[in-house]
């Protein structure tokens, strides 16, 4: 039996992480993070950014995920009144994590900041992505973002194909030598999952990605507003969960936005 004492342990300083990871990204910086879904690499330059998708691998089709909050997501994304239901529903009544596609309002303070090859780099169509309620510092991040007219956009801490990564320490060493500071905050929420968020384009309800809590979202959204979701197959049939990876044309070739 093991000796049992009172020697309390060392807890997390959430706020004081918050700070210090948005004073890198602030500052133009790389920060690897933790999220419901896994872990995130974050950049708040243009050049962070490039950095991070050279040093990924990424294809050309991959997106930037903008950090933002439920406030940034009300004001940026161009929803009627039922679709924005359905996600405030999702994400907030329900406590689920998702990701959102939808038009955005080009003339949004935050957006008019972004440097414009990185938007190309991060929009399709008309559209822009985020992970709504990502936890407690994506969230913090979002908000610290917004109120700061810094844009910060992110996406996950792996080589590209390779899976999200659920504890920091199965992140890729290549990936975290480029990491102005990393947040160890243990395993993920959403590990049993063993894909990174669904992703849903809010456009025409397709969706691109089943991921972590698919079921619950889609039961969700069936229950209150009557909308069917295609069924998971399941990770045998469809390991990554991404059914419209491949929908986005290369930015290289799109009009600039």
């Amino acid at each position: 039996m093991n000796e049992q004492t009172n020697e309390i342990g060392q807890r997390l300083d959430v706020d004081s992480d918050i700070l210090r990871v948005f004073s890198v990204l602030s500052a133009g910086g790389i920060a690897i993070c933790p999220n419901r879904v896994g872990y995130g690499i974050w950049g708040g330059s243009p050049a962070a950014l490039e950095r991070i998708y050279r040093q990924k691998g990424r294809g050309p089709h991959k997106r930037n995920a903008l950090i933002t909050d439920e406030a940034g997501q009300r004001e940026i994304h161009d929803l009627d009144p039922r679709r924005q239901a359905m996600v405030e529903c999702v994400t907030v009544d329900h406590d689920l994590p998702m990701g959102v596609i939808a038009k955005y309002h080009r003339d949004h303070p935050l957006l008019q900041k972004v440097d414009p090859e990185l938007l190309r780099a991060s929009t399709a169509d008309g559209t822009i992505g985020m992970l709504l309620n990502g936890g407690r510092i994506h969230s913090a991040i979002g908000k610290l973002s917004r109120e700061a007219l810094h844009p910060v956009f992110g996406s996950s801490a792996n080589l590209s194909g390779t899976g999200t990564k659920f504890r920091l320490e199965d992140v890729q060493p290549e990936i975290r030598a480029i990491a102005d500071i990393e947040l160890n905050y243990g395993l993920r929420p959403c590990h049993l999952y063993q894909r990174s968020s669904t992703i849903i384009n809010f456009e025409d309800m397709t969706v691109v990605r089943m991921g972590s809590c698919y079921e619950l979202i889609a039961d969700a959204l069936k229950r209150h507003f009557n909308v069917d979701l295609p069924v998971d197959q399941g990770r045998d049939v469809n390991p990554s969960g991404h059914l419209q990876e491949f929908r986005l044309r290369d930015f290289t070739e799109e009009s600039p936005v």
